[in-house]
């Protein structure tokens, strides 16, 4: 999963954009869309835990696969590591500058997310799901490397940190990639993850980290490489075509739930990973002339500019939001589902807004990066 922030003209919220923000504001609302994704399917068990306060029923929704959200961030992933790093192909010095710019833009807010987790959970321990951590647990969820938790699942003390586990390693492969000659990095990059997928699949369970690293899930930044390299040379598509692609996108996580397939990782990737590359195609190979954009558009591309924020901080949001309902004894499911979604957001452009933005350009400023 990627982030970046996109500078906008000082036009107006319908005023037109420049190209290369006409090229990625797709992206960013896309970006929005899958963090609200994955913060819908954070909130249904916390709205159930309510419902059974009240002594009554809940039934959540599973319209869509909403941890699918995932697979879009990836496939993002890929497309913007060849978009934006494309300059850094062939210059001196590019991979150790590729890895500040990564570690600078995701490393302080998930630091500060995973810190005021063990605060929390050493404060009010009841209030989280898992048993306390270990020493070594709590060092390697700091430094991205696959650990066994507390719990017996292979992710880090903020459990959402998983994602950040695989978006390190593409970003150490590409890294290692830029050393090559232009032409080369992508294709390298890509036949090193089909090299892990591959291997994990064909020897069976590996230790960690290639167990974890080995998952079909990677092969969705190689999707959306392919789809920047199809962008760079120009392919566009029109908007019936586009308009297609988004269709079978849609249709394929509504069968997801009901797809005769074996449940597992291979069947996520046929599916929510497929329609994740279809999003991405779809949402990036329109005209590069600039265009005038609804305010809802523009919206959510700004809530796209904060959707790591949005995926880091909506549990917290949620769980606090939670023991207040419970407490003043307000226990309306769904009118909880609504207020902690639009909390979420809210909180997402404060963080992203007060806390991301200055931080991040304060280390690009000290770091050179």
């Amino acid at each position: 999963m990627v982030w970046l922030t996109t500078a906008r003209q000082p036009a107006g919220p319908n005023g037109p954009l420049a190209p290369a923000l006409s090229a990625i504001l797709p992206i960013q609302v896309l970006r929005a869309l899958a963090a609200f994704m994955v913060a819908v399917h954070h909130v249904q068990p916390d709205a159930a835990v309510l419902a059974r306060l009240a002594g009554r029923p809940f039934a959540g929704s599973d319209l869509l696969p909403w941890m699918a959200g995932v697979d879009i961030f990836f496939v993002v992933s890929g497309f913007i590591m060849v978009h934006a790093s494309a300059p850094l192909f062939d210059r001196p010095g590019a991979p150790a500058l590729f890895l500040k710019r990564r570690l600078v833009r995701i490393v302080p807010l998930y630091w500060a997310a995973t810190t005021l987790f063990l605060l929390i959970g050493l404060a009010l321990p009841a209030t989280l799901n898992s048993p306390a951590p270990s020493v070594g647990q709590i060092m390697a969820s700091y430094l991205f490397w696959p650990a066994v938790s507390s719990s017996g699942l292979v992710q880090p003390v903020y459990s959402l940190g998983w994602t950040l586990n695989y978006e390190m390693l593409f970003y150490a492969l590409f890294a290692a990639a830029l050393a090559l000659p232009r032409g080369l990095v992508v294709p390298a990059v890509m036949l090193a993850l089909a090299i892990l997928v591959c291997g994990t699949a064909a020897m069976g369970p590996l230790p960690l980290p290639f167990g974890f690293w080995g998952q079909p899930i990677v092969l969705e930044f190689a999707a959306g490489m392919g789809i920047a390299l199809l962008h760079r040379r120009g392919l566009m598509l029109g908007a019936s075509p586009r308009v297609a692609l988004v269709a079978v996108a849609i249709g394929l996580l509504l069968w997801s739930p009901h797809a005769p397939l074996l449940a597992g990782p291979w069947r996520d990737l046929a599916l929510h990973g497929s329609a994740a590359a279809l999003l991405v195609l779809a949402a990036v190979m329109g005209s590069r002339e600039p265009v005038a954009h609804s305010v809802l558009t523009t919206a959510l591309a700004r809530i796209g500019d904060a959707s790591y924020a949005l995926y880091l901080v909506h549990p917290f949001v949620i769980r606090a939001l939670r023991e207040i309902f419970a407490r003043v004894g307000l226990l309306e499911p769904w009118l909880f589902v609504a207020a902690a979604l639009a909390s979420a957001v809210i909180a997402a452009l404060l963080v992203h807004r007060l806390f991301e933005t200055p931080v991040t350009r304060a280390l690009r400023r000290w770091t050179g990066a």
